[in-house]
């Protein structure tokens, strides 16, 4: 669903087509992974790549957009969860993106950046002639055409991979034995957004898409095709997105906002899950602890309103009082990483040396099944630290400083690691990879930089 803003340059176009995530923050939610795992799967499989080796990842940026930029990784924004009114829309998205990803168009979409390039340079080369004998008004007409044409061939060449993505998008939901419905939804959504910015003010040709009211044309029928159109969509995902959806508008929006659309008169689980993240956020942790507390009482088992509940205490300063909540919402996830994650925190944050132990055990788990969660090691390494294992400590240090890039940490805390550690046991092995591979990656930036 990738829609790039009006640009300038092609410059610009091709900041956005291969750094797109740069200057935004990555949500981490372990109830919001679960549900992207869950709804994404069967589509996954059907776009013939396995479901372990694709993420979904949800991006704190208000606008309506998905994209994905390189690797198997789908960036979902949490505006479109916010506009999206149900699960099967976000599965028509997935499933566009997905078929970017099978079809390999960022690779080729870098390849179809050289030509247009190459019509840009040929014409700010001709446009300086010009205006070097003379004729500045000549060479800014130009440079103007030059840019435009070749915006118009990038452009071009992106709508057609969109529409190649939606017509793998329709496949894929068939094949999975999803209806199509909330594909074709979202779309109309998007072409009312269309409407009320007014048809008359937006070039086709300069869209980056096919306008919204083309896709609906084209898809329908395929669509209505399917054995699937008339299937009810799964009420269990629909009952988890709701609730993703109002935790989520709960953490995003202005509390005012949240509490507009979510007042206390409304007593339902999604209204009350929206309150406790908007009053925890806002600083009022014995309205968020009321509302934990009202979840809990509802459902006792849910781990992710324990680990609500936990959380609001542990950030109020009362971590010996969050140990129970976290414990059981650890438990009832099956050690989900993330909340094992806050779990290992609170218990070092008790000061209690007694716990040190647990938080380790605890800890060790979460990053060896997510093994991208920076905090989770800087919690290992703190548990390390206060236990006096300092060379461990630095191991953590160590994988912690290699996945946030900073390699000149990462090497030295590796080594130390290293010299410290038993020698061919696995944390000295581990010390070994990191300092080697952290290395290469050093020089290579070296490299770059003398060019």
């Amino acid at each position: 669903m990738t829609r790039f803003a009006a640009l300038t340059s092609l410059a610009m176009a091709a900041l956005l087509w291969t750094q797109p995530a740069a200057a935004q923050s990555i949500l981490r939610d372990a109830e919001t992974e679960s549900l992207f795992a869950d709804m994404s799967a069967p589509l996954i499989s059907a776009a013939g790549l396995r479901p372990q080796d694709v993420k979904i990842v949800l991006i704190n940026d208000s606008s309506i957009n998905a994209f994905v930029a390189g690797g198997q990784i789908v960036y979902v924004h949490s505006g479109l969860i916010q506009a999206a009114s149900n699960a099967n829309q976000v599965q028509g998205v997935i499933a566009h993106e997905l078929g970017h990803i099978a079809d390999g168009h960022v690779l080729s979409g870098e390849a179809a950046m050289k030509p247009a390039m190459k019509i840009s340079i040929l014409s700010m080369v001709l446009a300086l002639a010009a205006i070097a004998a003379g004729s500045g008004e000549a060479g800014a007409g130009i440079m103007g055409m030059g840019q435009q044409a070749a915006m118009g061939n990038y452009l071009a060449f992106s709508r057609v991979q969109e529409a190649t993505a939606d017509a793998s998008a329709v496949r894929y939901l068939d094949t999975a034995g999803i209806t199509g419905k909330g594909m074709l939804s979202f779309f109309k959504t998007m072409q009312q957004d269309e409407y009320r910015y007014g048809l008359s003010n937006i070039d086709p040709f300069m869209q980056s898409h096919p306008l919204s009211g083309t896709r609906i044309q084209t898809l329908t029928g395929d669509v209505q095709k399917s054995a699937a159109y008339d299937k009810a969509p799964d009420a269990a995902l629909q009952e988890r997105f709701r609730r993703v959806r109002a935790k989520l508008a709960g953490y995003v929006m202005d509390a005012p906002r949240t509490l507009t659309e979510y007042p206390e008169t409304d007593q339902t689980i999604y209204a009350q899950y929206a309150r406790a993240y908007a009053y925890h956020k806002s600083g009022y942790p014995e309205k968020a602890d009321a509302e934990a507390n009202a979840l809990v009482r509802r459902e006792p088992n849910n781990p992710y309103f324990q680990e609500i509940k936990g959380q609001i205490l542990l950030e109020a300063g009362k971590p010996r009082a969050a140990l129970v909540p976290l414990r059981l919402a650890t438990q009832e996830s099956g050690s989900n990483p993330l909340i094992s994650t806050t779990l290992g925190h609170a218990l070092i944050a008790t000061d209690d040396k007694a716990n040190l132990p647990e938080a380790i055990k605890v800890l060790r788990v979460a990053v060896q099944r997510d093994d991208e969660n920076p905090w989770g090691w800087m919690q290992l390494g703190t548990a390390y630290e206060r236990t006096g294992d300092e060379p461990r400590a630095a191991l953590a240090t160590a994988e912690r400083a290699s996945m946030m890039g900073d390699q000149r940490t990462a090497i030295a805390s590796a080594k130390y690691a290293m010299a410290n550690i038993p020698s061919n046991t696995p944390d000295w092995i581990r010390a070994q990879d990191i300092a080697m591979t952290s290395s290469d990656a050093f020089a290579g930036e070296k490299k770059k930089k003398r060019r």
